[in-house]
């Protein structure tokens, strides 16, 4: 049985991952207490979306590799963020997204942006994919290294499936 938030950890320590911005999710509270005890993870909580892209672009800046943890429906929040911040300066990020409002979600509310997020994705023409927990930790590792060589933001979408045990 494959452990999903050790399978991104893993993946984040593979990758050399040393700084984190994260916003609460519950899908990713397991994943957020390894990186709070990581003695080589700086972990910085935020409060928006928007914060954390900010806080990230000024940690790669100070010479960090930074991974921004959140749930999808803020996605929206951060637009503005990635697309003069980040986007624009070529600045390499790694995002790991709770994809709330997919299969099986069961608080109505989180399913429009849901619905939305890979197209909002799609149109700030940054990639994305939903590895399963069996891939996650290789993912990881290539999505980091993909954001660093192209200069640019990386989204990696699990959905409350990715989140259960297998």
């Amino acid at each position: 049985m494959i452990d999903p938030s050790v399978a991104v950890y893993r993946g984040l320590k593979r990758a050399a991952i040393n700084f984190a911005a994260s916003v609460p999710c519950i899908n990713l509270g397991r994943l957020l207490e390894f990186i709070s005890h990581d003695l080589d993870i700086l972990h910085i909580p935020v409060t928006r979306e928007e914060e954390g892209v900010g806080v990230c672009a000024g940690a790669w800046i100070g010479g960090c590799k930074p991974v921004l943890l959140m749930q999808n429906s803020g996605l929206g929040n951060s637009i503005n963020a990635l697309t003069s911040l980040d986007l624009l300066y070529g600045i390499p990020l790694l995002m790991i997204i709770s994809h709330r409002g997919s299969n099986g979600e069961s608080i109505i509310g989180q399913v429009p942006m849901g619905k939305l997020t890979s197209g909002l994705l799609k149109t700030m023409n940054i990639s994305f994919h939903s590895p399963s927990p069996a891939t996650a930790e290789e993912s990881v590792v290539k999505a980091w290294i993909q954001a660093e060589s192209q200069r640019r933001p990386i989204a990696l979408l699990f959905d409350l499936e990715f989140w259960r045990l297998h």
